[in-house]
């Protein structure tokens, strides 16, 4: 088979920093373990990047969102640790669970009635204490359903963990009372940034997401987490434009004077979108390069001024501190993960 060249685009992962992000996060969880939200391919870094490191490092509960989802991080970890937050929708999601031995996220009763009537079994139970997504409603703990149910993790999840507000304490104390009513095994509430609340939110699993590939969502992690993800993109192509002349689409951008300019390997399908544009750079040796015109599909231009030592085929850097490319771009940092894309190589 003939083999590929080498690519445009690379996503350089710090496995140490990922490994030291659980650790500390399983430190702040207290007396709680940590667990690893790894859907969405491991927030866009990639399953078979990321699931073995977790594991390595001492995580042995995975979180994932669609049955799609489980095969990939099957192939490293055993079912037991897996856990589908969806539910089953159907008898054939119930099949499939119990084929692979991985546990089903209950999150009603009609998901619940389902998951008994197809022979029941260890499952895990979403409790909805305030955010109004996925979750059994708080006036259906009382249906005798639930006390069929052999629950392992009892779960809600925080709305609004991310801010200072008394959604938190309202949503603790709700969970608090959902725990005394329904038996499990364990009981979980913290995301990344619940774990910032402090240990009454802990419990006896927490389940980091973003916070384990570089975001912060509180001040208190800020010296917990490392950065993880560093994506890279070539030059493509190193030319002169001359006063007057546009670059891109629109002619959004026109050069004032004679410039040296650069294209790069880099666009909206690699989750670098249009709203970089007005306030985004890239980096070549440290040299800060500001984006000239319209972010293209496959492409931006930079300007080279500051880095005449450039030349095409060499690679540019792009900033992707998680909280600081947010604020940049006004994309999240959760979107800033996931909309990677697919063409990027290690």
């Amino acid at each position: 088979m003939t083999m590929l060249p080498p690519p445009s685009l690379r996503l350089d992962l710090d496995t140490a920093a990922l490994a030291d992000n659980w650790r500390s996060l399983d430190r702040l969880s207290g007396a709680a373990r940590a667990g690893a939200a790894v859907k969405a391919d491991a927030y866009g870094l990639g399953v078979g990047n990321v699931v073995p490191v977790l594991a390595q490092a001492g995580a042995r509960d995975f979180l994932v969102a669609h049955w799609s989802e489980v095969p990939a991080v099957l192939a490293h970890v055993p079912a037991d640790r897996i856990a589908v937050l969806h539910g089953p929708m159907s008898e054939a999601d119930c099949r499939f669970a119990r084929a692979t031995g991985v546990r089903p996220v209950l999150n009603s009763l009609a998901q619940g009635a389902r998951w008994v009537n197809t022979g029941g079994g260890p499952c895990d139970l979403m409790v909805d204490t305030g955010i109004n997504r996925l979750g059994l409603a708080l006036s259906d703990l009382g249906d005798p359903l639930v006390a069929r149910l052999a629950v392992d993790t009892l779960m809600s999840h925080l709305a609004s963990a991310d801010e200072d507000v008394p959604q938190n304490a309202e949503q603790l104390a709700r969970f608090r009372d959902v725990s005394a009513a329904v038996p499990a095994r364990r009981r979980s509430l913290a995301n990344s940034a619940g774990i910032g609340l402090g240990d009454a939110y802990a419990f006896d699993v927490t389940r980091p997401g973003l916070a384990l590939y570089g975001g912060i969502p509180r001040a208190e992690l800020v010296a917990a987490i490392r950065q993880v993800a560093y994506p890279r993109a070539a030059i493509l192509q190193v030319r002169q434009i001359e006063a007057g002349e546009g670059v891109g689409y629109n002619a959004a951008f026109v050069a004032s004077r004679p410039m040296r300019v650069g294209v790069v390997s880099l666009g909206y399908a690699d989750g670098f979108l249009r709203c970089w544009g007005a306030r985004g750079y890239l980096r070549y040796e440290g040299a800060k390069l500001p984006l000239l015109g319209k972010v293209s599909m496959d492409m931006v231009v930079v300007d080279l001024a500051a880095a005449p030592g450039a030349r095409e085929g060499e690679w540019v850097d792009v900033p992707y501190y998680l909280p600081a490319a947010s604020e940049r771009s006004s994309l999240s940092q959760y979107e800033l993960l996931t909309t990677l894309g697919q063409r990027y190589r290690a």
